[in-house]
């Protein structure tokens, strides 16, 4: 009999679109009809994503017709690390080279400080008692779920050159196999943030399905608490996602201003979606217990980080169970938007804090190794134009 998904309410998947996408019922049906008995279906579904294999020749315990019939289908790996840079303090970022020659990047991040991407143990969330044998030192694993972006933030690295195309569920869950066979021996990785390239909910069928990959008990089996989703405010998406989900999914939220004025120059999203059909969304998110969503609250020097900002953010998120991560701005090429100084960083969580709000400061990982989500991948290519914000406060 299949193990079942997971806990949480089963969503209604887009079908796979190649091998590597398939749930062990699936397999279970594509083998009946090539003849082969229906318990062969955990196995190859185990051998891919649980050990790891997707060479159909070292599947040992299957059929040598079987194995053939694997590599007839195209069971390949989707992504291949084409650069690798490690940091010195242990962030290490890959650029993956997809099969049409596109890039993406993944980073695989130590854990551990307030702020950091990931969700802690600090939140009433008791961790399980691992295996015995489990690696001892988690990590973080930031992937990406589209080739650039359409969102067109005036911040972000990742759309200068807008949206290329959308990654598939294969391509998403490979990114993860990956980062698991280059963590370092001792390490595990525990926590995956979908932070990187892209809108995560911009591609909503494809990181469906990989989030029920990725979270099958049969495979990697990442718990669904420990895997954060980070959107710049799709609302439709957001409530189909608590919907399907059941709120197991940590949310986070890329919010970056408390006008809708300030944020609709800054994120052209709120244009759709503005900051009262937002915050809605996000008190009906059907968190769990003791659960918070995350608000992501990038510092811009003269456009955001004025005090009496902190004491509006707090007003705009009155009844929404929530925790801020306040980040510095990354630079970015041609951009005259910068970051203030830590002082004014300290000033900006300090009157939060005082407001009743919980408040981190992101600390900077990598920075050494280009820090800015997207910076590997889009190198050299052509940049969009984007919205005037000099102007203004």
């Amino acid at each position: 009999m299949l193990a079942p998904v997971m806990a949480a309410p089963r969503p209604v998947l887009a079908p796979p679109r190649g091998p590597l996408e398939r749930l062990p019922e699936e397999w279970a049906e594509v083998l009946a009809a090539w003849g082969q008995p229906r318990y062969r279906a955990l196995q190859v579904f185990r051998w891919i994503h649980q050990r790891n294999v997707l060479d159909p020749e070292q599947m040992t315990d299957l059929p040598k017709a079987l194995r053939a019939r694997l590599a007839e289908e195209g069971l390949t790996a989707p992504v291949e690390v084409a650069l690798f840079h490690r940091s010195a303090d242990g962030t290490r970022k890959m650029l993956l080279r997809l099969a049409d020659g596109k890039d993406i990047e993944s980073v695989l991040l130590p854990q551990g400080a307030p702020g950091d991407l990931a969700p802690t143990d600090d939140e009433g969330e008791a961790e399980s008692e691992p295996p015995r044998d489990a690696p001892k030192t988690p990590i973080s694993q930031c992937i990406s779920t589209q080739v650039g972006c359409a969102m067109g933030c005036v911040f972000c690295a990742s759309g200068v050159a807008g949206l290329k195309r959308h990654l598939t569920a294969a391509e998403i869950v490979g990114q993860v196999l990956v980062g698991r066979s280059r963590a370092e021996p001792g390490e595990h990785v525990r926590n995956v943030v979908l932070m990187g390239m892209g809108e995560p909910l911009h591609n909503y069928d494809a990181v469906a399905r990989a989030l029920v990959l990725l979270s099958h008990p049969d495979g990697i089996g990442l718990s669904t608490r420990r895997v954060t989703l980070s959107t710049s405010g799709l609302v439709p998406q957001i409530e189909r996602l608590g919907r399907d989900f059941g709120g197991l999914v940590q949310l986070a939220v890329s919010l970056h201003a408390v006008t809708d004025e300030k944020r609709s120059l800054l994120m052209p999203v709120n244009r759709k979606h503005p900051l009262d059909e937002l915050m809605e969304a996000l008190r009906r998110y059907p968190l769990p217990p003791r659960r918070r969503i995350t608000i992501e609250y990038t510092l811009i020097a003269g456009k955001n980080d004025d005090p009496r900002d902190a004491e509006a953010l707090a007003r705009l998120l009155r009844g929404v169970p929530a925790k801020v991560n306040l980040i510095p701005m990354n630079g970015v090429e041609g951009s005259p938007l910068a970051a203030p100084g830590m002082g004014g960083v300290e000033a900006f969580q300090q009157r939060l804090l005082a407001c009743g709000v919980a408040a981190f400061v992101r600390r900077t990982r990598g920075d050494d190794i280009a820090a800015a989500c997207g910076q590997l991948a889009l190198h050299g290519e052509k940049r969009k134009v984007r919205v005037d914000v000099t102007a203004g406060g």
